[in-house]
This record gives structure tokens, sequence and C-alpha cells, in this order.
């Protein structure tokens, strides 16, 4: 099972795993709760974003067994999830604010699950253009579900932070620096993983953006 890959085969912890499904759940619980849904559209939301990413990296691209549906541990971390989002979102009152906390949890999520997916695509055997592909669509494909559920144009096609851009490069060097050059992989994921939080903070504040092809 992918769970197992991380800790048997690849000595990567399962908590990296844990981590993004953490993430993304909290950001879909803000985004819910942004959106005045009540509980169970929250809790709805926050599981379509935790899982999402790994539902496509393995039931659509990967065909196997999604580890949401082997994994006993999912379901209680959402729910966990799911509160903080409910706790916070009544804190903050400032829209804007709810906004960056978002971006921010995002910046968590995106480069774990990303490494999690390089993992078990490479076990998988892929070959390199596939195993950087399996890597994206799993730092992503939660957030693309998430706003297609609210009916928002998903934040990864609209102009902004790099997003795209830093999920693959983020699975280019995680694979450069642990396929390539056969480095640790537990530092290895700890390092892309907070060298993209540490950029996408830097986007943020400092407003860079891509932008729109026409217009």
């Amino acid at each position: 099972m992918p769970d197992q890959f991380l800790t048997d085969q690849f000595h990567l912890p399962a908590g990296i795993d844990y981590l993004a499904v953490f993430a993304w759940a909290l950001s879909g619980g803000l985004v819910g709760a942004r959106k005045g849904f009540d509980l169970v559209g929250v809790f709805l939301t926050a599981l379509v974003s935790a899982i999402g990413g790994g539902v496509i990296r393995d039931g659509v691209l990967l065909q196997t067994v999604p580890p949401v549906l082997t994994n006993a541990a999912y379901l209680p971390i959402v729910t966990v999830a799911t509160a903080l989002a409910i706790v916070l979102a009544r804190k903050i009152h400032d829209m804007r604010m709810i906004e960056r906390v978002i971006e921010m949890v995002d910046s968590v999520g995106t480069p774990a699950f990303a490494v999690v997916g390089v993992e078990i695509a490479a076990h998988s055997g892929l070959p390199t253009p596939g195993v950087l592909m399996v890597g994206c669509v799993g730092g992503v494909g939660g957030g693309v579900l998430r706003d297609m559920l609210v009916r928002e144009v998903p934040e990864i096609m609209q102009p902004g932070r790099y997003l795209a851009i830093l999920c693959a490069l983020a699975c280019a060097l995680y694979m450069i620096m642990t396929i390539g050059f056969g480095l640790p992989r537990f530092p290895c994921a700890w390092g892309v993983v907070a060298g993209y939080v540490l950029v996408r903070w830097l986007t943020l504040r400092y407003d860079w953006r891509t932008k729109a092809v026409v217009g």
C-alpha cells in the first residue's frame, strides 16, 4: 500500500503524508467556512481537499487503492483539521486574513503531497516524466477539486503566485537530489517542503504574480 511504501521502501516518514493531509484538510475547511457552509459542508470540503490529490494520483494515474481507504488515520486527521478550521474562521473576521491563512496552509500541503507522489510514482517504475507528472498532480489535485467543489476557478489556472511552477520545481528538485544523486530522502523531503514554504511566503510578502496571457 502507498503508506507502506513511505516507511518500508523509501524510509520516508509517514508524517510527511499526514502533514499534507492535515494541511489540505485545514485549507479546505477554511474555504468551506469562508463560503458560509454548515458543519457537514465544511467537513466535506476539508475531506475533498485532503484526499483529492491522493485519489487522482493513486486511483486514476497509478491505478492502485488510495490510502484513504486503507489507512484508518486519515479520517481522524481530517476531523481534527475541520474542527481547527471552524475555530480559526470564527476568530478571524477579516476575509483577507483568512485568504492569507489559506494560501500559507496550501504552501505546506502542496510540496508535502508532491514529495509523496514522487516517491510512490518512482516505486511504480514510471519513467522520469511520469514521476514528475504524478508528483505535480498529487501536489495540486486536492486544491483543484476543492475549488471546483465550491464553484471557483481553480487557483492553479488563474494569474497568481507561481503555484504550478513552484510545484513542478519542487518535484524536480526532489527527484534530482534523491534519484539523481542518491541523497537521503528524509532530509531532502523536509528541505523541499521548507524551501517551498519559504518561496511561497516571499511571493505573498512581495506580491510576486504571474500575468494573464491576454489583457
